[in-house]
């Protein structure tokens, strides 16, 4: 966990850095960490009474709650951590202003939102790839910016929001579009350690704080104490800190040689290795501190498409290190590696392997640091060990923390999975190795792989990827949908145009402005207003009926069999597929993968909304065997069955590749027309995609498409430039 620690820490010597993006496999005490942190932070000073949080020193002269006087009264309170829930609506999020005031009153009621609660503190996303887009805008948006906006019919509210922005993920439930991962300054990559012995110690230490948690906190005050002063040092530390030209020619170097793009890279591994070197003791920038930084900030900011796995060539960052420095080897500005920072510490470690200003980590490790060592094994098994012992296992540096595949294994027995496993590949976490005890990271002492290791994420294992240039035709759901927001089907959502009015269930959404006045204008000579003011009630308010566009499931129902595998057509339906999942990913939408071959079908994949499990799955499927449509179609039918009661607003789109022959168990042909009716009866609009190809056709997949009452389109069209989308024809 070397690298999470390093990033959350510096960013609360910076926040300007712009938060941190963990990403990681589950139960890996991701949020555990990040709630951590806000205990380390300075303690705040506000306004008394102040809702905003407003900096008696520097009030916000625009606050809602404002102007304050200069000899305002002023409270201390420690920093704050604010959770945004998955669920959260923006109006919980920006904070709200009552419309009925602001309209009939003039009055500008707001009731501020978890932006506000954060302002000088933390504010946690967890699975924030999971978040809707336009929130993961909002919130990114008033990072940078430091202020949230709130516009609602005419009425502006605006209000201070600096906070250390951090989010959680796991990668295999997908992945934030690469335009919102550039806008979280860094991200770093955490696994479970291979390493029984520290696995062993977390179980110990969880035990205990079960079972006294009073007293288990009570034993690292001290260590939580003396990292909280080390944050602190290291902010009064960073104003005073020199970038060299030298350094800032490194960064260039760097970001060019990893080809991202804007400038944002380079302003963010500037703002990284500043805090790095404060919060070392430095003065000044050296190449060790752009190293570090340069780990960080630029990995997830090489990402360009769906089928890319963030991940940074160390190779590659020390190739481009060392150009810099060749390019310029008199500049008196360069600080190599050996520099030793004012008080004598070593760049990688402080002093003698510390913190900073000879203060060391709770280990003796810096921030890299992973608490007070030590564990006594003796007796129940349960007790964590006193501080300051030396024979904690954490006490290896980066042990075991090499990161998550990202992928996972096949899965056990999903619910739509069927018939025999022979011939089905069987999955296995890759092997990630352990680190021995004398095994040291690479890049200063922080980083947790080596250039050896085994790629992270989806990188270990193989990924199709789709030709350049080849385009899916947009399939759509009939009618009109109350799903998620997305960029698919036609549905009704909180954004896109209005189409009419409604009387609002409990908080008005978006407000209907002619239509609340036509309702209160009737009433306006009963409640006696003859002049001034529009006299509005709770019942006159309407909000906006939107109709925008959903997010769908896109189930893919692919046959696998030897028909499938010969004359290389399974590579053509390969290319298809993977250009519709790159469409499924730009249309916000979740992806199911199963595979029909030999005597049954297989869930490759669950509905996730990660396009790159799918095309690692897509990958790794095998051809050959008989053909169980049957199997499959039943399958299909099994999984949206559970997925409507997961998720019953998504609606899906069952995509079925096949050249529609049936050749397993007994009267195959009866069998599949059975199973295409349970199908049919659950009501979700089917595409029969017809693979069959030569001269001589058996016209299989057509008849599957009448029996399914669903549309057909041959597989080269389905890919091919197309005047228009191809929308799925609304059942009577």
């Amino acid at each position: 966990m070397a690298d999470m620690r390093l990033a959350l820490l510096l960013n609360a010597v910076s926040p300007a850095i712009g938060g941190v993006l963990v990403r990681g496999e589950k139960g890996t005490a991701k949020s555990t960490a990040v709630r951590a942190l806000a205990a380390l932070l300075p303690p705040v000073r506000r306004v008394a009474g102040c809702r905003f949080g407003c900096d008696p020193a520097e009030p916000d002269p625009a606050c809602p709650d404002g102007p304050h006087p200069a000899d305002v009264a002023a409270e201390t309170r420690p920093a704050r951590l604010v959770e945004l829930p998955v669920g959260a609506a923006e109006d919980r999020v920006v904070g709200a202003l009552d419309l009925e005031k602001a309209i009939g009153e003039g009055v500008r009621a707001f009731e501020p939102g978890l932006l506000a609660a954060a302002h000088r503190g933390v504010l946690y996303v967890d699975e924030v790839n999971l978040l809707h887009d336009h929130l993961v805008d909002l919130l990114l948006d008033a990072a940078a910016m430091g202020r949230s906006h709130v516009e609602r019919e005419g009425v502006s509210v605006s209000h201070a929001a600096r906070f250390l922005l951090v989010g959680t993920m796991n990668p295999e439930e997908g992945e934030l579009r690469p335009q919102l991962l550039d806008r979280f300054g860094l991200t770093v990559e955490v696994g479970a350690s291979r390493d029984p012995e520290i696995r062993v110690e977390v179980v110990r230490r969880r035990l205990a704080a079960d079972a006294d948690p009073v007293g288990f906190a009570a034993r690292w005050a001290d260590a939580d104490a003396e990292i909280a002063g080390q944050v602190a040092a290291a902010r009064r530390r960073l104003p005073g800190v020199r970038l060299p030209d030298a350094a800032l020619r490194q960064i260039a170097e760097v970001c060019a040689a990893f080809d991202v793009d804007g400038m944002r890279a380079d302003i963010v591994t500037a703002r990284t290795a500043l805090a790095h070197a404060a919060w070392h003791g430095r003065d000044r920038v050296t190449i060790d501190d752009v190293r570090v930084a340069a780990r960080l900030a630029l990995p997830h900011r090489r990402r360009r498409d769906p089928f890319d796995t963030p991940g940074l060539d160390e190779k590659r960052l020390d190739e481009a290190l060392q150009r810099a420095q060749d390019a310029h080897p008199d500049d008196p500005d360069d600080a190599g590696p050996d520099d030793r920072g004012p008080d004598g510490s070593d760049p990688d470690g402080g002093p003698q392997g510390g913190g900073p200003a000879g203060g060391g980590g709770p280990n003796g490790g810096g921030p890299q640091g992973g608490g007070p060592q030590g564990g006594d094994r003796s007796g129940d098994g349960v007790d964590q060990g006193e501080p300051g012992s030396a024979e904690h296992p954490t006490a290896r540096d980066g042990a075991g923390t090499d990161g998550p595949d990202g992928t996972g294994g096949w899965p056990q027995r999903q619910p739509g999975d069927r018939g025999d496993d022979d011939g089905w590949p069987q999955h296995q976490q890759a092997d990630r190795g352990d680190d021995g005890p004398d095994s040291r990271p690479r890049g200063g002492g922080h980083s947790t792989t080596g250039a050896d290791d085994p790629p992270r994420g989806g990188e270990s294992q193989p990924v199709a990827v789709p030709r350049g240039g080849l385009k899916a035709r947009v399939l759509t759901a009939p009618g009109l949908g109350d799903g998620v927001p997305g960029r698919r089907s036609r549905a009704r959502t909180g954004r896109g145009r209005t189409t009419g009015a409604r009387v609002p269930a409990g908080r008005v959404g978006a407000l209907h402005l002619p239509a609340t006045i036509r309702a209160a204008a009737p009433h306006q000579a009963a409640r006696g207003r003859f002049t001034g003011p529009l006299r509005l009630r709770r019942d006159d308010l309407r909000e906006a009926v939107r109709e925008g566009r959903e997010g769908n499931l896109v189930l893919f129902v692919v046959d696998a069999s030897g028909s499938m595998g010969a004359r290389q057509r399974m590579a053509t339906v390969k290319d298809a597929v993977l250009a519709l999942l790159t469409d499924a990913y730009q249309r916000r939408d979740k992806v199911a993968v199963i595979a029909f071959r030999g005597t049954g079908a297989r869930t490759l994949l669950p509905a996730t909304s990660s396009v790159l499990a799918a095309s690692t799955r897509l990958a790794e499927l095998p051809t050959g065997g008989r053909t169980p449509l049957a199997e499959g179609l039943l399958a299909a039918a099994d999984l949206l069955r559970v997925e409507r009661l997961r998720d019953p607003k998504r609606r899906p789109l069952v995509l079925i590749v096949t050249d529609g022959r049936a050749t397993a168990g007994t009267r195959p042909l009866d069998r599949a027309a059975a199973a295409a009716a349970v199908l049919a009866a659950t009501g979700a609009p089917c595409v029969v995609v017809d693979c069959e190809t030569g001269p001589v056709r058996l016209h299989l997949a057509a008849r599957l498409a009448t029996q399914l009452k669903a549309p057909r389109t041959p597989l080269e069209a389905l890919t091919h430039p197309h005047p228009r989308d191809l929308a799925l024809p609304v059942a009577a």
